[in-house]
């Protein structure tokens, strides 16, 4: 039963993203844009960073920029179902609230990878990443990373009551979780306050983690993490463990489905 209510939820949020193309061109010319523009720009300030190109060093980082906006949106659903009534429907079946975050956060997870599929292959094309057996390793990598952002916004949209909320608080949490990471420069030579925070930002190691899948024979240009790789594979592990049970916990509280229930109620009679 379970199993059936979050299949149904996950054709569903798939189906809606693949309708919506203007949000998988923006998907892709976002994280371009950082890498071609802002890449160069910086790059022609600095020659080398760990050992190679700044642009190629962004690579990881682009990589994980489109998991974490992608997951992020696709959380945002969550709370916009909220608000048109489909959560409704989904609180009144007859299974534990805990299969709602499931399936959301499962949902999430698929869509930011097939976003960062979508961006793989477009880089594959562009030259910056050879086709070899390092790609199964990024895909890996991807998928890990993507139920760790999908974490990040099922946290937010469990304590968003509205979208104009989740969307204020989603600024407010997205960018400096990417900005203190190790997505645009290395965590090691920051100032040591945000060397630190960067230490306790859980997407650092989820960008750690691309670096070292992308630091292979054949790309021998890159210079691998910051952080040992079984280190990003367990804060990983952890922080979506932890989010799924928050989130869970945060979802099923009485004082929090209290005005879903209002409205149910009010339609009834």
């Amino acid at each position: 039963m379970i199993l059936r209510a979050i299949k149904a939820v996950l054709e569903r949020e798939i189906t809606r993203m693949i309708r919506q193309k203007a949000r998988l061109i923006a998907a892709m010319v976002r994280p371009l844009i950082w890498l071609l523009v802002i890449g160069s720009g910086i790059g022609s300030m600095v020659d080398t960073v760990q050992g190679q190109s700044y642009i190629t060093y962004l690579i990881p980082g682009v990589l994980g920029m489109t998991v974490l906006f992608g997951a992020m949106l696709a959380a945002l659903t969550t709370v916009y179902d909220k608000e048109s009534g489909v959560m409704r429907m989904m609180i009144v079946a007859p299974l534990p609230h805990y299969w709602i975050i499931i399936a959301k956060t499962l949902s999430a997870s698929v869509a930011s990878i097939l976003q960062a599929l979508i961006l793989l292959t477009i880089l594959i094309l562009l030259g910056f990443i050879k086709v070899d057996l390092s790609l199964f390793l990024v895909t890996i990598s991807i998928i890990l990373v993507s139920f760790a952002c999908a974490g990040i916004g099922m946290l937010t949209a469990s304590f968003s009551k509205s979208l104009d909320n989740f969307a204020s608080v989603m600024n407010f949490i997205i960018f400096p979780i990417f900005f203190i990471s190790g997505a645009l420069y290395p965590v090691q030579e920051l100032p040591f306050p945000l060397r630190i925070i960067a230490q306790v930002n859980p997407y650092t190691y989820a960008v750690d983690l691309l670096k070292h899948a992308l630091a292979t024979p054949s790309s021998a240009s890159f210079s691998g993490g910051d952080f040992d790789i079984i280190l990003d594979i367990l804060v990983l592990l952890i922080f979506i463990v932890f989010s799924v049970l928050l989130s869970s916990w945060r979802f099923s509280r009485d004082d929090n489905q209290e005005p879903l229930i209002k409205r149910i109620t009010t339609s009834l009679r």
